[in-house]
């Protein structure tokens, strides 16, 4: 589940240019405007990550002007990248003192508030064709699709992995879909749902068209093929496809409870007769070619399918660290603040 409310530590206040009553605070990767001398260096603090969804109460109402939202029929604060006197401000940063609900409790740097806070993710609504029928939760035996953002990992990442070899993937933004192959049987599944099948669910509707059943039970392995669903109605189709797409990124094996590594992964994509996301690079020592997150952030920045801003890169180790493929995403300031 993902953090989107944590006890931090700030670990820089700096003036923001031009400015007399703002700072940039630096908490892990990522850096929030705040009002002037609101916090020093070393201070404890809240830190909201974007696309947190903050519920309605007084210690955030000075939000409502630039934050309020609907998620369906509840109301709340959104928050996400914005730009303040020329400086990208990404989250929201409180005082402990501000939030009534932390009360007298011993709190520990990186101690997940999220609950506690009320604190949900913002998932804007999904077309009915897309949501469909749901037949039940997501199944247990397979790992939902997210990768963590570059900006909680870099202080453990860099460092560590300096000479790992990655895949560099370009960040699709549709919609995520899963088809899976297990006890004899096809299930579909939207980022959060199994969903029954229906001639109106779009996500079926790919299954079939691209002949899953058969081909997945050709392959005699337990399997859960991931990719992102794109094209007409999905999101606001920014690369402007004709008809819907399935772009695959992970394959995870259910036998063996985790994810396949490139090299695994490619050739059955091709005996699948599916289609990958963009692949910028099948080889790079990230940490090595971007040695500052500010670097590897302006990279993020760059063209996607059909010549369109892309949202931005996804990379995978080529081999497994301790058993699992170590992974982020980095997100493209520029598409963000372009993002409603």
């Amino acid at each position: 589940m993902r953090k989107l409310a944590t006890i931090e530590q700030v670990k820089a206040v700096n003036p923001v240019p031009n400015s007399d009553f703002l700072d940039m605070v630096q908490v892990r990767g990522w850096t929030v405007v705040t009002k002037r001398g609101e916090f020093q260096t070393g201070d404890l603090a809240v830190y909201f990550e974007i696309d947190s969804f903050l519920p309605i109460k007084p210690e955030f109402e000075f939000l409502r002007p630039s934050s309020f939202r609907k998620m369906g029929e509840e109301e709340g604060f959104r928050l996400k990248t914005i730009k303040l006197r020329g400086q990208v401000s990404q989250g929201l940063v409180l005082p402990l003192q501000n939030l009534p609900e932390l009360g007298d409790r011993s709190l520990a740097i990186g101690e997940d508030v999220t609950d506690l806070l009320g604190v949900k993710l913002y998932d804007p609504p999904i077309p009915a064709a897309l949501a469909g029928q749901i037949k039940g939760a997501f199944p247990r035996f397979i790992r939902k699709t997210d990768q963590d953002r570059i900006q909680n990992l870099w202080d453990e990442y860099a460092p560590q992995f300096s000479t790992l070899e990655f895949e560099e993937t370009i960040k699709l933004d549709g919609s995520s879909m899963t088809v899976y192959w297990h006890d004899q049987a096809i299930g579909v599944c939207s980022r959060n749902w199994e969903l029954a099948e229906t001639e109106s669910n779009s996500l079926w509707q790919v299954t079939r068209t691209l002949n899953l059943p058969e081909k997945l039970a050709s392959l005699d392995r337990s399997l859960a093929i991931q990719g992102e669903l794109m094209g007409p109605g999905i999101q606001k189709n920014n690369e402007k496809l004709k008809q819907a797409n399935w772009f695959v990124f992970d394959i995870w094996d259910i036998d063996q409870q985790r994810y396949l590594t490139a090299p695994e992964r490619y050739p059955i994509v091709e005996a699948l007769g599916l289609q990958s996301v963009p692949v910028l690079s099948e080889t790079i020592a990230v940490f090595a070619q971007y040695p500052t997150l500010q670097s590897l952030l302006d990279h993020a920045s760059g063209r996607s399918l059909n010549g369109v801003q892309r949202e931005g890169l996804v990379y995978k180790s080529l081999t497994l660290v301790n058993g699992e493929i170590i992974s982020f995403k980095a997100i493209s300031n520029q598409w963000l603040l372009k993002q409603e």
